[in-house]
C-alpha cells in the first residue's frame, strides 16, 4: 500500500488472479489452488484521503496420505481508509539546472524524508471460514503505518508498511512489507518485495518479485511470483493483474503563485528577477 492517495474523486480498481502450490513436510500434505483479489480505491473529501475495499477469495485442494479435501472462502475482506499525514514535497519544486548535468544528478537529502500516511479499517470474517482461526465470525480492527521515499529523482520508490491485524482477537497478527520499485522507462517498471508476519496462528516471511507495464495513462498490467523460506509449508505463488483508473471527475488543485502575483503588482521586481537569473547562470557555468 503506497503512502499517497489516488486523488479527490478518482477511482482505481486493481484485479488479480493467482495460482498456489504448497507442501507441508511436517503434516505431510500437498495443496494447490487459485485465488482472486480485488482492491477498490476511491479518493473523497480531501486530496490526502482515500477509502479502500480489499477483497481476496481463495480455493484449494489438499491431498494427504489418508484423505483429500477442499476449502474455499474469502481469505480477506477489509474495509478502511488511508490518510496522508505528511508529504515532504508539498509546496516544493526542485529547480533544474540547465547548465550542469552533475548538479541535477546529485543526491538530495530531501529524498531521505518519507511521505507518511496511516490506514485504519476492519476485517470482516463470516462464520465457518476455514482461513480464520475460529469457527465464529468476527469483526476486528486493522491499522497500518505507511512510509514512502522517492529516490534518484523518482526513478526508485521505497515503500514500507508496518501492520497490526486482527487486533483484539485471540490471535493478533503483526507484520511488515518492504517494497522497492524501479521505473526502467515511461512504461516498464519492476519491483522486489519482502513481506513478513507473525502470530501464534501462523508466521512466515515471503520474497516477491515482479514487473508492470503501462498500457495507457489509465491502465496497467502486472505479473509477479512469490516464495517463502521454510517447508512448514513451502509455498509458491504466481499471479497476473490489471489496474484501471478513472479520473474524469478530477479537478486539479490550483496552487496560488504568490511570487508571480507580487511581480505583476511591482514591475521593478522583474529587473531583480532578471539579475538573479543571470547571476545563477554565471555560477552554474563553472560547476
Amino acid at each position: 500500500m503506497s503512502a499517497y492517495a489516488v486523488g479527490k474523486s478518482v477511482i482505481q480498481a486493481e484485479l488479480g488472479v493467482y495460482g498456489i502450490k504448497e507442501k507441508h513436510d511436517l503434516l505431510g500434505y500437498d495443496a494447490s489452488g487459485f485465488g482472486t483479489d480485488l482492491t477498490i480505491r476511491y479518493g473523497a473529501f480531501l486530496e490526502q484521503l482515500e477509502f479502500i475495499a480489499d477483497l481476496q477469495y481463495q480455493t484449494e485442494s489438499f491431498d494427504t496420505p489418508y484423505i483429500s479435501y477442499k476449502k474455499n472462502n474469502f481469505r480477506q475482506t477489509v474495509l478502511g481508509a488511508k490518510y496522508l499525514i505528511y508529504d515532504p514535497y508539498k509546496n516544493y519544486k526542485r529547480e533544474v539546472n540547465i547548465y550542469s548535468y552533475k548538479a541535477n544528478r546529485n543526491f538530495q537529502w530531501r529524498e531521505l524524508i518519507p511521505a507518511v500516511s496511516v490506514f485504519a479499517g476492519a476485517n470482516f470474517v463470516g462464520a465457518n471460514n476455514p482461513y480464520y482461526f475460529s469457527p465464529d465470525g468476527a469483526i476486528s480492527p486493522k491499522v497500518s503505518l505507511i512510509t514512502q521515499n522517492l529516490l534518484g529523482g523518482g526513478a526508485w520508490v521505497f515503500v514500507t508498511n508496518i501492520i497490526a491485524d486482527y487486533i483484539g482477537t485471540d490471535y493478533p497478527s503483526y507484520g511488515y512489507v518492504l517494497t522497492l520499485t524501479h521505473g526502467f522507462n515511461d512504461r516498464w517498471s519492476g519491483f522486489v518485495e519482502n513481506q513478513g508476519y507473525k502470530s501464534d496462528f501462523y508466521s512466515d516471511s515471503i520474497l516477491r518479485g515482479g514487473a508492470a507495464f503501462l498500457l495507457s495513462s489509465n491502465m496497467q498490467v502486472d505479473a509477479s511470483i512469490s516464495t517463502n523460506f521454510k517447508n512448514t509449508p513451502s509455498i509458491l505463488y504466481g499471479g497476473v493483474g490489471v489496474s484501471w483508473r478513472y479520473d474524469g471527475w478530477y479537478k486539479e488543485k490550483q496552487i496560488e503563485n504568490k511570487a508571480a502575483d507580487r511581480a505583476k503588482k511591482n514591475p521593478d521586481n522583474d529587473k531583480k528577477v532578471d539579475y538573479q537569473e543571470k547571476e545563477r547562470k554565471r555560477k552554474a557555468k563553472y560547476e
